[in-house]
């Protein structure tokens, strides 16, 4: 979602409302899903998705998160079988592992500054997912080890997020969602 420029000489960028809207769409269209279709998601359509990941905002810049692309049948049965045997993770013709790096990181509690920068790198992953009209779900049960052993990964690389992604082969009912009184707590 791009802005347009308001002001050449500030460089200031104003956003349309009916960018605003589009987005605001995208999340409340977004699903968990987890029925994929047989079809092969094509390589450009990856590209985006990791364009996407590429633009996080990350603590100092540090850019503390690695992504993972797991494709093919035999290596997908693995992830389910790594993932407490969620057999539809192997329905899916792909998904992306987001993994922290936390040596990237030049702050104390590095680790903690890697989980925020995966976060929101898994985040953009799965909206942009969404955006292209594809469908994900991002998966915690797992132990990050096997996955990592599972992918050969880099030693510092910690699987911290799963996400089989694909064509969806059904669209489940959206889940309820808490009302802002039950979850925002204001402080003047």
């Amino acid at each position: 979602m791009g802005g347009v420029s308001c002001s050449a000489d500030f460089g200031k960028v104003c956003w349309n409302r009916r960018e605003f809207m589009e987005f605001f769409e995208l999340l409340e269209a977004r699903h968990s899903v987890r029925r994929f279709r047989a079809e092969p998601v094509p390589e450009k359509l990856v590209t985006k998705i990791l364009e996407a990941v590429r633009t996080a905002p990350t603590a100092g810049n540090f850019q503390s998160y690695e992504i993972y692309v797991v494709s093919g049948a035999e290596r997908m049965q693995a992830l389910a079988a790594a993932t407490f045997n969620h057999e539809w993770v192997a329905q899916a013709p792909m998904a992306l592992v987001v993994c922290t790096n936390s040596a990237r990181c030049e702050y104390d509690n590095k680790d903690y500054w890697a989980l925020q920068d995966a976060s929101i790198a898994a985040t953009l992953a799965h909206l942009a997912i969404a955006d292209l009209g594809l469908a994900s779900c991002w998966l915690g049960a797992f132990i990050p080890a096997k996955i990592a052993g599972l992918l050969a990964a880099t030693e510092g690389h910690v699987p911290m997020a799963v996400m089989p992604f694909g064509y969806a082969n059904e669209i489940p009912e959206q889940s309820t969602r808490r009302t802002l009184e039950e979850f925002v707590h204001r402080r003047e």
